[in-house]
């Protein structure tokens, strides 16, 4: 059995991996994840997505967890990844119910795992035990075992239908918690001065551009149901990735996320950027209106351009080709970004995970240069990012998988919600009206909350 040995944070593997699949009847999303062990692991892909077919995985506890920290913190989960699925014994017809590895990275090579990010250390992995995946009108339920016996799987198998056939087959929400009180990390005035210095050092060629994030702390009024969070995200942001992670102690990491980092399925790479905000209008002519004038914004789109280009600089020395879609609106609950797709076909075999290293951060998330602007943002942000912005996502013993940036996203323990949302500056950003974008950006969490 693996088994988490004392003093150290990352299980030890006493024998193979063994995974057994079954088809099953879809049971309902909500009364699987409530009755869930912890750790818990949820990853949903957008309806529309293409390529995975709006697949939604639930896991069930822990047949392994993988942890890492520090700058080397991709390399040793992906080390420990090979270790884990070498000479593995997977039984599955079913390419969606095959084992998956999910989870996450900090956004700083340095994260410091203190609140609200206590148990969220700077890399974790998990391995289901039970791992129920729904992808298109189907199911299935695949059973997860390390050092276990043939019989052992079997058993557990076993055990696993059992369990989910006791389970009711439908289940609606409750009722959202409320918020009693909040409190902002950064007040107005602070905002102002940190982007006007930001504008500063862009304008004297220190900088080419750095997002900078805000972070809310909710307090509930009544107890929070994470499922029920969870389900309500997943209802209205049906065309995002719906994400989350808990941690061992406790505590979870939860969002809805429109972008995604990367994808990787053999040596095709599908990637893009998302970078330029407005809002949504009250009619469809306001609403169109908003979205040309963000298509013609020379601020949004000069920021926008920034990202394109990194994205593609990070990607040439892997690629024979990389191609650029046309500039589009992406329309969401909210907001409206825009959004370029990008492809590639890489020039030999890769882990997802060495895209995912070679991609963070994305000048969407943390700016131009990225070392001056990572450096600036620890420097400004007066609390700790965490996994906020940072890639989330799963991956399997090919190396294939899918990373979202973690955005419109929260922290939660016990009564307490930290939300975090960010902003690109660039030399003619207005403090104002970047204040206000970033309120848009919170409305995703707070609604599931309110």
């Amino acid at each position: 059995m693996s088994r988490l040995r004392g003093g150290e944070s990352v299980y030890s593997f006493e024998g193979s991996l063994i995974s057994r699949s079954l088809p099953i009847d879809p049971p309902s999303f909500l009364s699987v994840i409530r009755s869930s062990d912890t750790p818990r692991t949820v990853w949903s892909t957008p309806e529309q997505a293409s390529e995975t077919g709006g697949t939604t995985v639930v896991g069930n506890g822990a047949a392994a967890v993988l942890r890492a920290d520090g700058s080397d913190r991709f390399m040793t989960i992906r080390e420990r990844a090979t270790d884990l699925f070498t000479n593995s014994d997977v039984d599955t017809d079913a390419e969606a119910a095959r084992p998956r590895l999910f989870g996450g990275f900090a956004f700083h090579d340095d994260h410091a795992s203190r609140a609200p990010w206590s148990g969220f250390p700077g890399a974790q992995f998990v391995l289901p035990r039970i791992q129920i995946t729904w992808k298109d009108d189907r199911a299935w339920l695949t059973v997860n075992t390390v050092g276990e016996s043939q019989r052992g799987i079997e058993e557990y198998l076993t055990d696993a239908t059992q369990w989910l056939s006791s389970l009711s087959t439908s289940g609606e929400n409750s009722d959202p918690p409320g918020i009693a009180d909040r409190e902002r990390a950064t007040d107005r005035d602070d905002w102002r001065a940190a982007v006007e210095a930001s504008v500063e050092q862009i304008r004297v060629g220190a900088l080419r551009k750095v997002v900078l994030a805000q972070a809310l702390r909710a307090t509930l009024a009544d107890e929070l149901s994470v499922p029920d969070t969870l389900a309500r995200l997943r209802e209205t942001y049906p065309d995002c990735f719906g994400f989350l992670i808990d941690a061992l102690d406790g505590a979870h990491f939860l969002g809805a996320t429109p972008e995604r980092l990367v994808s990787l399925r053999g040596r095709t790479v599908e990637t893009g950027a998302l970078a330029g905000t407005t809002g949504r209008g009250d009619t469809p002519e306001e609403d169109e209106w908003l979205a040309r004038e963000l298509l013609s914004s020379e601020k949004d789109n000069h920021e926008h351009d920034l990202v394109v280009e990194a994205i593609r600089e990070q990607l040439e020395p892997l690629s024979t080709t990389i191609t650029t879609d046309e500039r589009r609106i992406r329309r969401l609950a909210t907001v409206q970004h825009l959004e370029t797709p990008l492809s590639a076909e890489l020039t030999r075999d890769e882990h997802i995970l060495s895209l995912v290293e070679a991609l963070h951060p994305t000048p969407a998330v943390g700016g131009l240069p990225p070392d001056r602007a990572l450096a600036t943002i620890r420097t400004t942000e007066p609390f700790e990012r965490g996994w906020y912005a940072a890639p989330v996502g799963w991956f399997d013993a090919d190396g294939n998988g899918t990373f979202a940036v973690a955005l419109r996203s929260a922290v939660t323990a016990r009564d307490v919600v930290t939300l975090f949302a960010g902003v690109g500056i660039v030399a003619d950003s207005d403090p104002d009206r970047e204040w206000d974008e970033v309120q848009l950006k919170y409305r995703p969490v707070l609604d599931a909350l309110e």
